[in-house]
């Protein structure tokens, strides 16, 4: 249903030849890269956490991992994340298509700097079998984000 839901979203802006539904997996950064066709760093990951009991979704570059201390010199608070099993009820979206669309009023949206190198990013559309082009700019537009945050480390080097 998330993924109807954030379809109608797009199509509502006049952008739904953008979203994207596969018959492969999209649920981590490297089948979403593959069922995409691009670098795993432009797959916009969406990750959930818990400030103040309240939840928000930090959108990151697919190839960065959270830097503790500069979420916690960020939030003032080490990092929590939702679990697993809470993450639906909490923001909307399973596992694995959590994105940064159509979600309830109080969860609040922040998008890392890693994703501004570049041009264009894909973040989830609500399931696991979906992605949404956009650039950084319109992502930061259609998902309503609070602010630009510099939360996470170095992109990780490919093996």
């Amino acid at each position: 249903m998330s993924f109807v839901k954030v379809k109608e979203y797009f199509d509502s802006l006049g952008l739904g030849s953008r979203v994207k539904e596969f018959t492969e997996s999209s649920a981590t950064v490297e089948l979403a890269a593959l069922a995409v066709g691009c670098a795993p760093g432009q797959i916009a990951k969406t990750m959930s956490f818990f400030q103040q009991d309240a939840p928000i979704l930090i959108v990151t570059a697919g190839d960065v991992r959270i830097d503790n201390k500069k979420y916690k010199a960020t939030f003032h608070q080490k990092a929590k994340m939702i679990p697993w099993d809470q993450v639906a009820d909490c923001v909307g979206h399973a596992p694995g298509g959590v994105c940064p669309f159509v979600l309830p009023q109080n969860v609040k949206v922040y998008l890392d700097i890693s994703l501004k190198r570049f041009d264009t990013v894909y973040p989830a559309a609500g399931s696991d079998h979906s992605a949404v082009e956009l650039s950084p700019k319109e992502l930061e537009q259609y998902s309503l984000a609070a602010e630009w945050v510099d939360v996470c480390g170095e992109p990780v080097p490919k093996n």
